[in-house]
């Protein structure tokens, strides 16, 4: 049996992958947002995706229940420190006083010392926001700045 292999996707998510008997490279991209990619690829051509489906979180239940996998809630770490860099993944929820204005009128960096370097959500994926970038409920923000900075942006956008 062939080991499942975790490698990190910076900005991304996390990939999961494995091969089949057949010689097939199999797996599932995690999205920080929550949507989940699986994979398929030809035995002939492992870095080539013959399927690829987007699966909601009720589709991948689904999938598991029909596989026989017990489900388990994971909360994936959504923090990274690299040498004093912190980078973390902020969910802004309905009632984010941060929703509905730009990084700008915010004035996160200013503010916080940390800057905004992703934004990802339902058909959204921007690297790098521009000042005028509105934030929106639904959306996950990257973060990246010293773990004070990270937690003054998490406040800022919790209207703490």
């Amino acid at each position: 049996m062939s080991a499942i292999e975790e490698t990190p996707l910076p900005g991304i998510g996390t990939r999961l992958e494995f091969f089949t008997i057949e010689g097939r490279r199999m797996g599932v991209v995690q999205h920080h947002g929550g949507r989940r990619e699986l994979f398929v690829c030809a035995p002939g051509d492992p870095d080539r995706a013959s399927l690829s489906v987007d699966l909601s979180e009720d589709d991948a239940g689904r999938l598991s229940d029909a596989l026989g996998v017990a489900r388990e809630d994971r909360h994936e770490d959504r923090t990274y420190e690299v040498e004093g860099l912190v980078f973390e993944w902020i969910d802004i929820v309905d009632d984010s006083p941060a929703a509905g204005h730009s990084i700008a009128q915010l004035r996160v960096r200013t503010r916080t010392g940390a800057s905004i370097v992703a934004a990802i959500g339902p058909g959204l994926s921007v690297p790098a926001p521009e000042p005028d970038f509105v934030i929106e409920a639904g959306q996950t923000l990257v973060v990246a700045g010293t773990a004070d900075g990270v937690n003054a942006v998490r406040d800022l956008v919790a209207g703490r």
